[in-house]
C-alpha cells in the first residue's frame, strides 16, 4: 500500500480544525480524517483527540484482523473515543458542544474496513469506476433522500453544514461500518468537506486517474479546493493498493 496525507488551512480561516493521518502496524494500515467543530478552538481539540486516540489504540493491535474483527475494533474504539470527547466537553464548559466528523479505514492486502460519522467522505476508485462509499449524516442529505430538494440544490443550501450525527456531541452515537474487497491499483480517498464542497466528483476522479504520483495528485486536489475559494480547511488521505509487502508513505 502507498499512502499520502495532506492538510491545509485554506485561504480564509486562520485555524485548522481538521486532523488526520495514516498509521502502519506491520502490513496493516489505519487511515483517519476528522473535521472538528465548536468555538474557542474546541473543534481543533476534538479532531486531534479523536485521531490520536485511534492511533494509540491501533498500536496495541498485535494480530491480523479479519474484516469482522476490524469492524468490531472500529466500532469499539470509535465508541470509546466518543465517550472520551463527550466527557471532556462536559468537564470543560468552555468546550461544551465540541465534536468532530470522522472517517477511518483499516487496510489489509485484500480488504478495507471503514467507519464514518458526519460529512467527511470516503471514495473508492477501481475497475468498476469512482464511487462514494459513505453517506453524509447531514440535514441536506436527508432532504435529498426524502425528495424535498434535489442533489444540485443541496450543493448551495444555506443549511448545508448542519450535521445530524457527529463524534463527541452526544452520549451515544451510531457508526456506519462495513467492509469490502480491494485489489492492486485500487485507490481510496478520505477527505473533509473542505475538499468535496469545492471539487466535484468528476474532478476528483480525473485527478486520481492521472499518471501523476500520489503526492502530486494530493497537492493538486488541495490546490483545486483553494483555487475554488478555500473557505474551509482541506484535509485528505490518498491510498493506493500496490503489491503485497510494498508500502510507501509521505507526510
Amino acid at each position: 500500500m502507498a499512502a499520502v496525507f495532506r492538510t491545509d488551512t485554506g485561504k480564509i480561516r486562520t485555524l485548522n480544525e481538521d486532523y488526520g493521518g495514516f498509521f502502519w502496524n506491520g502490513n496493516r494500515l489505519l487511515a483517519v480524517v476528522a473535521d472538528g467543530m465548536g468555538g474557542h478552538q474546541a473543534g481543533e481539540i476534538a479532531s486531534e483527540m479523536a485521531v490520536s486516540f485511534l492511533e494509540e489504540e491501533w498500536q496495541k493491535v498485535t494480530n491480523d484482523l479479519t474484516p469482522s474483527e476490524a469492524e468490531q475494533w472500529l466500532n469499539n474504539t470509535i465508541t470509546e473515543a466518543n465517550t472520551k470527547l463527550f466527557n471532556f466537553s462536559k468537564s470543560n464548559p468552555e468546550y461544551s458542544g465540541m465534536g468532530t466528523t470522522i472517517v477511518a479505514v483499516i487496510c489489509t492486502d485484500s480488504n478495507v474496513t471503514f467507519a464514518h460519522i458526519g460529512d467527511s467522505r470516503i471514495y473508492l476508485l477501481n475497475e468498476s469506476g469512482f464511487s462514494l462509499l459513505t453517506e453524509d449524516h447531514s440535514l441536506v442529505n436527508e432532504l435529498v433522500k426524502n425528495g424535498q430538494i434535489t442533489k444540485e440544490e443541496a450543493e448551495h443550501h444555506p443549511r448545508k453544514h448542519i450535521l445530524l450525527r457527529a463524534l463527541g456531541t452526544e452520549e451515544n452515537v451510531t457508526i456506519d461500518i462495513r467492509s469490502l474487497d480491494w485489489e492492486e491499483n485500487d485507490y481510496l480517498l478520505l477527505c473533509s468537506d473542505g475538499l468535496t464542497n469545492k471539487v466535484d466528483e468528476r474532478e476528483l476522479e480525473q485527478t486520481i486517474r492521472s499518471s501523476e504520483s500520489l503526492e502530486k495528485q494530493a497537492d493538486e486536489l488541495i490546490a483545486m479546493a483553494n483555487a475554488a475559494g478555500g473557505e474551509d480547511n482541506i484535509t485528505l488521505i490518498l491510498l493506493k493498493h500496490v503489491a503485497f509487502g510494498k508500502k510507501g508513505e509521505s507526510s
